[in-house]
């Protein structure tokens, strides 16, 4: 059985692996480079553990040393493991909320083009301070460094080289985390918050026909990371295969989101419920 406390900790494992793979072939790390269409620098550094290859490069290493059929599915397997990340809650309350938020905002300013789906709340870059209190009431001890982590985050949005595309279904905008006052003024937020030349938010109505259920919160961060969140904690996948699926996701209920205008008017509509 998987168990989520190794994941991403794989990594020396599949490195010893192919290593020793490469030597009973007979193949010098050069060679095996050739064979590869890499540098013997990349393979070199795949075989000490200092670069994780990518599910794509396991499968062409063991191409190439013509690796047993038995061992491959079980190598391939590994190397997902080791492009996948488990934190769990527990680990992160003992490090502190506010750790978790420095390593989102360093994420936030190594990437470009960002996409979060959001089924059930609202994310912290676009919460109102009231909002992101609430959403830590749960968590025990003094969280007023991670309220002021979360809101520093949001100085981001303001980077017009940067894309944000957020896709929130009508669940998440009316879930009502706080008083209905205070509800108004984070629709409001949201409504304020979408004018930004380079932040698209997008809403999905309940009532609309949607060909998949939305599982999970997740965010792409470019073509090169996933985060995925679960009431336990948060899985971090960067095995192309895993982003590419969650981009092909995430484009799926964008097409059922209403942008711009439409999403506003629909905003305001529920602000307005809010405040009744």
């Amino acid at each position: 059985m998987l168990e989520p406390e190794k994941l991403g900790r794989h990594q020396d494992d599949l490195a010893t692996t192919l290593r020793t793979l490469r030597k009973q072939a007979g193949y010098t790390g050069q060679r095996l480079a050739s064979q590869c269409a890499m540098s013997q620098s990349k393979i070199s550094k795949i075989e000490t553990g200092k670069l994780l290859p990518t599910v794509v490069d396991v499968e062409r290493i063991l191409e190439a040393v013509n690796a047993p059929a038995e061992l491959r599915s079980e190598i391939i397997a590994l190397a997902r493991l080791a492009n996948t990340e488990f934190q769990d809650v527990r680990s992160l309350l003992r490090k502190g909320l506010e750790k978790k938020q420095n390593e989102l905002a360093s994420l936030e300013a190594s990437s470009t083009d960002l996409r979060y789906f959001l089924p059930s709340m609202i994310t912290a870059l676009l919460s109102t301070p009231e909002y992101i209190r609430a959403s830590l009431a749960h968590s025990p001890g003094d969280v007023s460094k991670a309220v002021a982590s979360k809101l520093d985050r949001q100085a981001v949005l303001y980077d017009e080289s940067k894309r944000f595309t957020f896709v929130l279904t009508e669940s998440a905008v009316r879930w009502t985390l706080c008083p209905p006052t205070l509800m108004a003024m984070q629709v409001d937020r949201l409504i304020s918050l979408s004018h930004l030349p380079n932040v698209g938010i997008g809403v999905v109505p309940l009532g609309s026909h949607l060909p998949r259920g939305p599982m999970n919160t997740f965010t792409v961060y470019d073509s090169r990371l996933v985060t995925a969140e679960t009431f336990s904690g948060a899985i971090m996948m960067r095995d192309p295969r895993d982003v590419t699926f969650h981009l092909d996701l995430f484009a799926t209920f964008e097409g059922f989101a209403v942008f711009d205008d439409e999403a506003r008017g629909r905003l305001s509509e529920w602000a307005t419920i809010f405040r009744r």
